[in-house]
């Protein structure tokens, strides 16, 4: 009897309060309202991560939830978390369904929902969906329809915080309904302004003005975001305060009339007016202000009856003046932090107000809320800080997140495989760090910050990163401003992502074949060497274009592995190691770089013998610091008497003037493998003759295969260095024998003093080496050497070049014309020595010849009516230099005509190149660490190296991959371990390839250290026969592609319209936000290739500029 009696006395207790309230709010709220009515079924009008947060707040009180989803998010994470989910917006945009009420009252209706959660954005603060909700008998969770009208309404807003004594922002009293009301507002309080939608938050719709020339663009596309935002492109104005703090204060407040505050958060901490990183509490914040945000907070709530929760924002100047901005009378995106430093659950606490709850019966009393220690909020989103936080959509391929003690997560569809999509907000995940100080709570973000991994959309990780190391936002406070103030954030520690990369590079093979051209259809073998330790050199340009190597690199680690032995290059003097002219600085800059990097010896020559450029090489190389070996290139025969354009009086004569010119080493660089013994016997002995101290280093090829009989005589008559290779890779175009020359050297005075056996070992190596190149392998259109190089003399390497081309051509069986016609070009073009590039000239009017079946005659006969191949035009011009003998004529005259003539040393007249501009335009081109070794690259070869660049982009480096692997890939269910550094090793597996997709890729499955993973890879054949939208080319000025990808809003500008560069084109729409794409010349357009309400990815050609 007396538990009964008390807890009839407890019951009365509990009327008398409600009683007490019911008189207090009488004003506000009707007494049916009061009665505590449990809630039985939610519905969140909404998606994503905050969708899920009220659901597991529901499951966690035993209250059955209900999803809705538009058609766009039926794969969404949301959907799956509720006990019901129902599609909305049918055939609506994607943005307009989450807006359309009817169909919301509708499912909820039809389905016995109790409440409405809406979320934040969308309905949130729409007063007409709250008021809908109660028409239809729904409760809505949050305030009442009018109090949620009156607070939306940012102007009635303010007239309520000036009528309970809140400081306010001087602004327009309504919204405004045209520009020229906003010009008058800022005629009377001048500029900086700020445009605001007026019933929606979250800095949709806000642009900041600071001159009269930005207002009609800024006002339109503030109008256009809050339409597409909210449904209604309503504005306000008000003069902006110059770098304030942004601080918010979280309220609570029941049906009774009671209202409490939950302490502040700071959220200064913004890009675009959008929250990035919120803290709680706000740091250094003056007590006496904080008593003051807080009061006035209450204070407000209860001028207007408020009830559920809310934040009331201010702005906090320089000076502590607090003002005003506006109440979200809504759950807001941060309100994560407040629940860790206060320890109440704001969602349970929403749910248990809607459902009558007072605020004391949940045991929240002002005087019971503390503060416990700091959290923080950071915002990860799928931006691209390097590219000003531009939205990134794709397909998630990785996402592991960081975890541990003092870390929250809330997100919503962050797994592998999930689509990132650009009709919403850009937010993956919310991750919540909590500790005792704001050092502790940072510490522990930035651990849990770097255990995230997430690959195939870009992040702001690395920007989050870089903030929560900034001694300001440690140590100090920051204000909206500090990310503009402070442009160190954005110096981003690059992602290596080296193993999607590398399986992306793998899938690619294993869809499309090889990356690297394959001149023949021949599989590398299965067996794999026993590679030894030290890495391979490669030719400058190959080593980017076609093994996607840095050539640097190369020469960085074999100096390393080997420190105690001379290095050597080819420079083609003035040429460096490229095919064209270059500046001067140009080829002794590159000459200081290599020296720099490990090379010692430079055997310096020139393509045609022509001195004034192997002198400039020469130079360059003495400037560096390196050793001379000028190289003579050798062709003819000078043991003919009946061929004297070459002749040995001609290669004594060059040889003095390089031995004069200060050459270290003397070289004879026969690529075509024109000496024979007695030529060989007869050059060399004179030059010993003439140059009895002088180092003399010889290089032959073998095509006839009398190569080891002519570098014995070479050794006989006197020269030091002799050219081979090692047995497997001997031979035909080739160099030598290694073995035969040290077999045949053996017992004699030119013993070598290399053991044979030490040579068989070494070349058992290649010999299994070798078949991992089949599909380049001369062998495969080769069966033989060919003495009748002594008639068409092409180089060994041009040789198989040649011989492949012709192949592929279809012209294997016209490969004896092709020679022939090597025969006749060369006569043609005077006789040329032939080495890299004038080979390449004679090759090609070689090639024009056989393909229009014209003969010497022929081509002499017409010159002038022929459209020549341009290497031979440029050769005529004289843009390679001056060949021995001059140019032929009048076959010149009549091929150039009018065309301008090189006169000397070609790169004498070049300007000079400007490094520090080069290696500007290369940092703002691909945004990471450019260095002095890829300057030089970008110089001799700008395109091939954007190439790379771009390769490695996407494909990270491959050289950790085995050769069969890098040419072929895996085949299906290979397993194979990929080493990427010391203690990282990758276990792989090849899985499987999928079908064809729409979008013309396969996915390709592998098991990556246990882990399934997949990638998809675009099918380039299947391509072809597909349509799809043409991508920007970077390195074309005129092609404007789209920055993120998004929906054309409006195209400003038509083809044949004269634009001015910086003139706006057209305007983006992507993650409900909108971006101004700029024109990057002046000139006149083109070619439209959108139009409003196209969907477009990341740089998609937008339109084409001509200057």
């Amino acid at each position: 009897m007396l538990l009964k009696l008390g807890g009839m006395r407890a019951a009365l207790g509990v009327l008398a309060v409600r009683r007490a309230c019911c008189h207090s709010r009488s004003a506000h709220t009707s007494p049916q309202t009061l009665v505590y009515k449990p809630i039985k079924k939610v519905m969140v009008a909404n998606r994503g991560e905050i969708a899920i947060r009220v659901f597991r707040a529901c499951t966690e009180l035993g209250i059955r939830t209900v999803a809705v989803y538009s058609e766009q998010d039926t794969g969404q994470m949301h959907r799956q978390k509720a006990d019901e989910a129902y599609l909305i917006g049918r055939g609506l945009p994607p943005v307009a369904a989450y807006l359309h009420i009817p169909d919301i009252i509708k499912v909820a209706k039809e389905n016995d929902v109790d409440a409405i959660h809406p979320g934040y954005g969308f309905l949130s603060e729409r007063s007409d969906f709250a008021q809908a909700c109660a028409d239809a008998g729904v409760r809505f969770i949050g305030p009442a329809p009018e109090v949620v009208r009156k607070m939306g309404d940012k102007v009635e807003a303010r007239a309520i915080a000036i009528r309970a004594g809140v400081p306010v922002v001087p602004g327009t009293d309504a919204p405004i309904s045209s520009l020229q009301e906003a010009q008058e507002f800022s005629n009377n309080y001048g500029f900086p302004i700020i445009f605001k939608a007026a019933y929606g938050g979250g800095g949709r719709g806000m642009r900041v003005v600071r001159e009269y020339e930005e207002l009609e663009e800024n006002y339109q596309r503030a109008y256009s975001e809050a339409l597409a935002a909210f449904g209604n492109g309503a504005l306000f104005v008000e003069k902006f305060i110059e770098k304030p703090r942004h601080i918010e204060v979280q309220i609570l407040g029941d049906k009774y009339g009671n209202v409490i505050h939950l302490y502040e958060r700071d959220c200064s901490i913004q890009r675009r007016h959008q929250k990035v990183v919120e803290v709680a509490p706000a740091t250094q914040l003056d007590p006496h202000l904080r008593d003051r945000l807080t009061a006035d907070s209450v204070n407000l709530a209860k001028l207007v009856g408020y009830e559920n929760a809310g934040t009331v924002e201010f702005l906090v100047d320089k000076h502590g003046k607090h003002y005003f901005i506006e109440v979200n009378s809504r759950l807001q995106v941060e309100h994560t932090v407040t629940e860790e430093i206060t320890d109440v659950d704001l969602v349970h606490a929403q749910l248990r107000i809607c459902e009558g709850r007072s605020l004391p019966e949940l045991g929240l009393k002002q005087d019971k809320i503390r503060i416990n220690g700091y959290a923080i909020q950071c915002r990860v989103t799928t931006e691209d800080p390097a590219r000003g936080f531009q939205p990134d959509t794709g397909r998630l391929e990785v996402f592991r997140s960081g975890e541990g003690m003092g870390i929250r997560l809330d997100s919503a569809s962050a797994f592998q495989g999930a689509i990132i999509s650009p009709h919403y907000d850009s937010l993956l995940v919310k991750v919540i760090s909590s500790g005792k100080d704001l050092p502790a709570a940072a510490a522990k973000m930035s651990r849990a910050l770097a255990e995230f991994r997430v690959r195939g959309v870009k992040t702001n990780i690395p920007f989050l990163q870089n903030v929560l190391s900034n001694d300001q936002f440690l140590y100090g406070t920051v204000d909206t401003q500090f990310i503009d103030e402070n442009p160190d954030l954005f110096n981003l520690k690059p992602v290596q992502n080296r193993a999607q990369k590398l399986l992306h590079y793998l899938g690619h093979v294993m869809v499309n074949g090889p990356t690297t051209p394959i001149p023949v259809k021949a599989k590398p073998s299965s067996i794999d060497p026993v590679v030894p330790a030290v890495p391979l050199g490669a030719t400058f340009d190959v080593a980017m274009r076609f093994l996607y190597e840095c050539p640097w690199k190369r020469l960085q680690e074999l100096r390393s592995l080997i420190p105690n032995v001379p290095f050597q290059m080819l420079l083609r003097g003035a040429n460096a190691v490229g095919y064209t002219n270059y500046p001067d600085n140009a080829v002794y800059k590159f000459c200081e770089v290599a020296k720099e990097n490990g090379m010692d010896i430079f055997r310096v020559f020139d393509s045609l013998n022509y001195l004034p450029n192997m002198l400039l090489g020469m130079e360059a190389v003495g400037a560096a610091g390196g050793v001379v070996e000028a190289a003579i290139s050798y062709t003819g025969d000078i043991s003919d008497p009946m061929r004297q354009k070459y002749s040995l009086d001609y290669y004594l004569k060059l040889a003095d003037e390089l031995v004069k010119a200060g050459t270290h080493i003397l070289s004879i660089k026969d690529m075509a493998g024109l000496l024979k013994p007695e030529a060989s016997r007869v050059l060399i002995s004179s030059l010993r003759d003439r140059f009895p101290d002088m180092p003399i280093h010889v290089h032959t090829h073998d095509t006839a295969g009398a190569g080891v009989a002519a570098m014995l005589a070479c050794a006989e008559a006197g020269a030091d260095i002799v050219d081979v290779a090692v047995d497997p890779m001997a031979g035909m175009t080739s160099q030598p024998s290694m073995g035969a020359i040290v077999a045949c050297t053996k017992g004699t005075k030119y013993n070598t003093g290399i053991s044979l056996e030490k040579v068989f070992d070494y070349s058992e190596y290649w010999e299994v080496a070798r078949g991992l190149y089949a599909p380049f392998d001369c062998t495969a259109t080769m069966k033989s050497g060919n003495a009748d190089v002594y008639e068409n003399e092409i180089p060994g390497g041009q040789y198989t070049n040649l011989h492949f081309q012709a192949h592929s051509m279809g012209l294997g069986h016209k490969f004896k014309e092709v020679k022939k016609a090597y025969v006749e070009a060369n006569k043609l073009l005077g006789d040329l020595i032939k080495v890299t590039p004038s080979s390449k000239i004679v090759g090609d009017l070689a090639q024009f010849m056989v393909q229009n079946s014209l003969t010497r005659a022929e081509v002499e006969e017409r010159a002038d009516e022929l459209s020549f191949p341009l290497s031979v035009v440029e050769f005529l011009q004289g843009h390679v230099g001056i060949p021995h003998g001059g140019f032929p004529e009048p076959f010149r005259s009549k091929v150039l005509k009018s065309l301008p003539r090189v006169e000397g040393r070609p790169g004498a007249s070049l300007p000079a190149m400007d490094f520090e501009a080069l290696e500007k335009q290369l940092r703002e081109t691909h945004r990471d660490d450019i260095t002095t070794e890829d300057v030089m690259s970008a110089a001799m070869y700008p395109k091939v190296f954007q190439e790379f660049k771009e390769f490695t982009t996407t494909f990270g480096p491959v050289d950790c991959l085995n050769t069969r692997l890098f040419l072929d890939g895996p085949s299906v269910a290979e397993e194979f371990e990929v080493e990427l550094e010391r203690g990282k090793t990758l276990h792989i597996k090849a899985l499987a390839l999928g079908d064809l997709n729409k979008a013309g890729q396969r996915e390709v499955f592998f098991e990556l250290n246990g882990q399934l993973r997949s990638v998809l890879v675009r099918d380039t054949v299947a391509m072809k026969e597909m349509h799809f939208h043409p991508k920007a080319l970077k390195d074309v000025r005129g092609q404007v592609g789209a920055p993120m990808p998004g929906k054309v809003v409006e195209v400003k500008v038509k083809e044949g319209q004269k634009v001015e560069k910086g003139q706006p084109l057209c305007v983006l729409s992507a993650m409900k936000m909108e971006t101004v794409v700029n024109s990057p010349l002046s000139g006149t357009v083109a070619k439209v290739y959108v139009k409003a309400d196209s969907s477009l990815e990341g740089d998609d050609l937008i339109l084409e500029i001509t200057e």
